[in-house]
């Protein structure tokens, strides 16, 4: 059975840091942009929430390559720099891209990157240097929460397989069939802190007694 390398994401753990956006700038020594973006699911701003106080809601939601099964930024890449391994990884040779951007609109998910500065398109490529050494990838290495795990999506007993069934892991826009190579574990629901709170002071939150 062919390896079929991907990541899973713990929302539930990740905390908005950018550790592993800096952590792929660093290793793939991207001068400009990252392979990896985290947004904020919830307000209109970076570290806003939706809704209005108490109930209010919000997590984060790092984005790279999705190393899918169908990419389409190859399909729309005139110039074939975009091609897959037969594990399942996409990459970019930067030899042949000539720049002209064309698989920036085709991805989905926005996780290409142009580099001016080079005339060239960049993106994660699952630091597919170090897994060919036995090392992770370098945001899995670096993320101090212990958010992302990456393995083997086509053995079902590795443990990113077994995260997926056990967390009902999710991929990003399913209606686009491409067929993406990371996965979302759910943040918990929202939990909400027993009592009242009165915001002039006359009355605080109402803690059960201790038994």
């Amino acid at each position: 059975m062919a390896n079929r390398y991907g990541l899973v994401i713990d929302l539930e753990r990740c905390t908005g840091c950018d550790t592993c956006t800096i952590a792929c700038k660093v290793e793939n020594r991207m001068e400009v942009g990252s392979g990896v973006r985290v947004e904020t699911v919830g307000g209109t701003h970076r570290d806003s929430p939706a809704g209005t106080f108490p109930n209010l809601s919000m997590y984060y939601l790092p984005i790279a390559c999705m190393h899918c099964d169908q990419p389409p930024c190859s399909d729309a890449c005139h110039a074939e720099a975009i091609y897959q391994r037969p594990d399942g990884i996409v990459l970019i040779d930067e030899e042949k891209c000539d720049g002209c951007q064309e698989c920036l609109p085709a991805c989905p998910y926005q996780a290409l990157v142009y580099d001016p500065d080079r005339n060239v398109v960049r993106k994660c490529n699952l630091c597919f240097d170090r897994l060919d050494q036995g090392f992770e990838p370098f945001c899995a290495l670096c993320c101090g929460n212990q958010a992302i795990f990456w393995g083997d999506l086509a053995d079902p007993e590795s443990g990113v397989s077994q995260l997926i069934a056990q967390r009902s892991a999710y991929i990003l826009k399913p209606e686009e069939e491409t067929g993406p190579a990371i996965y979302y574990c759910p943040p918990k629901e929202r939990r909400q802190a027993k009592g009242t709170l009165d915001l002039d002071g006359k009355e605080g939150i109402k803690f059960p007694k201790a038994s």
